[in-house]
C-alpha cells in the first residue's frame, strides 16, 4: 500500500529536483523513495552535490589544454621555492 507525504521545500530547489529527475527520466517521487529505501537500509544520510562546469569553466579548460599540447604559458619544473621566486620575479 502506497502512502502520501508532505514536504515543505524552495520553489527553485523543488524545480531544479524535477528537472535532473526528468533528465535522468524518472519522476521526482522515485528519486524521493529511492533515497527513503536507502536511508532505512543504511541508517545514514549521505549529502553530496557533485559539481558541475559551467561553459565558461569548460571553455577556459579548453583553451589551457590547447596551451599545454602547443607547450605555451607553462611555468618550469623548479629545483626549489627560490628558484620558482626567481622566476616569478623576472615575469
Amino acid at each position: 500500500m502506497k502512502t502520501i507525504i508532505n514536504i515543505k521545500a524552495d520553489k527553485e530547489t523543488k524545480r531544479q529536483a524535477q528537472e535532473v529527475a526528468r533528465e535522468l527520466g524518472v519522476p521526482l517521487s522515485t528519486v524521493i523513495n529511492a533515497y527513503l529505501k536507502q536511508f532505512v537500509r543504511s541508517r545514514q544520510v549521505v549529502l553530496s552535490s557533485v559539481p558541475r562546469m559551467t561553459p565558461a569553466l569548460e571553455a577556459l579548460i579548453g583553451r589551457v589544454e590547447a596551451d599545454i599540447k602547443a607547450g605555451r604559458n607553462i611555468s618550469p619544473v623548479f629545483s626549489s621555492a627560490e628558484a620558482m621566486d626567481e622566476f616569478l620575479d623576472a615575469v
